[in-house]
């Protein structure tokens, strides 16, 4: 059984390594905060203080990291991952990030990583899917690699080889598109309905088990009627998927009418500080705009 390394231990990262770990794997962890890996390290995680000495250890190095800038952290430097990286090993990305960015990154990797390989391998799904091997996973990247390690990602769900770096980025953000904008329309036709006397609860129920009920939406569902405690996917963090998914747009010369309104709307969401607040808040936000806008009117 292969060893695995994870490098960020937060919401997802860290409900990843768990199922890792209470799949029988050996498991080690590097992130900011070892406090807040407290609770793995008790289930048998085993800690490191570099990313660099995680690579050392582990035959699959996984990331899952919030942005370029903290992907690119971790990999560079002497005690960057990809100093730590030998013939065989693979890094597996699990984040979400610039599509060119996992590419400059890959091809670092095929120069200095002495034969290891780097695969794009960012996630559709959020925490149930995770505690539940339900993750679709789009997968970029040498195949060789991915035949080596497909057996690891099928630990967290279903694996999907689309092609070479950066392809399974550009797929997960092209699904992200429709993730925004099915928050945004079904909070749009729950106000309309809110607004007009009906019942939001009934109005909500009516409406996912019609032609619209998406997975997610329904998954989302209960979080847009009762403020969750646990955020699963926070609008900071879709709002700067969107901006990638533009910014992918503008290398591809393709039109997103649709991502290009969704960034609208999370930018307000962000001036008016619900960054950290998960995606189902767009109702909320929606509800504020409105009646900011009839005060006004």
């Amino acid at each position: 059984m292969q060893t695995i390394g994870f490098i960020g231990l937060g919401t997802m990262g860290g409900n990843m390594a768990a199922r890792y770990l209470a799949a029988g794997y050996t498991v080690y962890g590097e992130a900011r905060d070892r406090t807040g890996a407290q609770w793995l390290i008790d289930q048998g995680l085993r800690w490191v203080d570099t990313p660099r000495e995680l690579a050392d250890a582990v035959d699959v190095v996984m990331t899952s990291l919030p942005n370029d800038e903290v992907v690119e952290s971790v990999a560079t430097g002497p005690d960057g991952l990809v100093a730590g990286l030998t013939e065989r090993k693979v890094w597996a990305d699990l984040s979400t990030i610039s599509p060119q960015t996992s590419r400059e990154l890959a091809e670092r990797v095929r120069q200095e990583g002495h034969g290891a390989t780097m695969l794009d391998t960012p996630v559709s799904g959020s925490v149930p899917q995770v505690q539940t091997g339900t993750l679709t996973i789009m997968v970029g990247g040498d195949q060789d690699a991915y035949q080596r390690v497909e057996p690891v990602l099928r630990v967290l769900g279903t694996p999907e080889y689309v092609g070479g770096n950066g392809h399974g980025l550009v797929l997960k953000l092209a699904i992200n598109i429709s993730l925004a904008v099915q928050m945004l329309a079904f909070s749009e036709g729950l106000l309309l309905a809110e607004r007009d006397g009906i019942d939001p609860h009934r109005a909500a129920e009516i409406m996912t088990e019609s032609a619209i009920g998406s997975p997610m939406l329904k998954a989302r569902v209960p979080l847009v009627l009762d403020k969750p405690n646990e955020t699963w996917f926070d609008i900071e963090l879709m709002h700067k998927d969107i901006r990638l998914v533009r910014q992918a747009g503008a290398e591809l010369t393709t039109p997103l009418p649709t991502a290009a309104v969704a960034d609208e709307i999370l930018t307000r969401a962000d001036q008016l500080g619900y960054g950290h607040r998960d995606i189902a808040a767009v109702h909320e936000v929606l509800a504020k705009l409105s009646a900011d806008s009839t005060a006004q009117a």
